[in-house]
């Protein structure tokens, strides 16, 4: 139990951690023109001077089932809280609401772990227009990108 208490408190702190992103994909992929669900993996992270990141993509609900069968089932990946299935995680899809409510699959190791959230503290519009507004303060002079000489 406390091995699951501890899991638990890791998944929720990662979730907090990076609700702005998560939400930012969640909204992104839903205004490519469909409900989906948002999975993050932190197999693989990316080390760099301002810590580690971890990629994040939109599955679109046209390929979930798909996606779910050949990720969930396959026998090195054990659905944390078993009691979902494919079937439930499909529902979850066609019923949350993109402009509250985020469908998020979060896999570590060889688990994975289905979140349903709610009640978001910023809606994913709200972190799409965050972090597009933050993402202009860091961008380089178009001159700078194309390499154009400045005089």
């Amino acid at each position: 139990m406390t091995t699951e208490i501890n899991t638990q408190d890791w998944q929720q702190a990662f979730i907090a951690t990076n609700i702005l992103a998560i939400a930012y994909n969640a909204w992104i992929g839903y205004l490519g023109g469909e409900r989906g669900v948002v999975i993050c993996s932190t197999n693989s992270p990316h080390l760099s001077m301002a810590g580690e990141t971890f990629k994040a993509h939109f599955i679109p609900r046209k390929n979930l089932a798909a996606f779910l069968n050949a990720w969930l089932t396959a026998p090195d990946t054990v659905l944390l809280q078993r009691h979902f299935m494919n079937a439930h995680i499909l529902e979850a899809v066609d019923k949350y609401n993109p402009q509250k409510d985020i469908v998020f699959l979060l896999e570590y190791g060889n688990q994975a772990g289905f979140f349903y959230l709610t009640n978001l503290p910023i809606t994913p519009p709200q972190c799409y227009h965050t972090v597009r507004k933050e993402w202009a303060k860091f961008q380089l002079p178009h001159t700078l990108l194309t390499g154009a000489k400045t005089q």
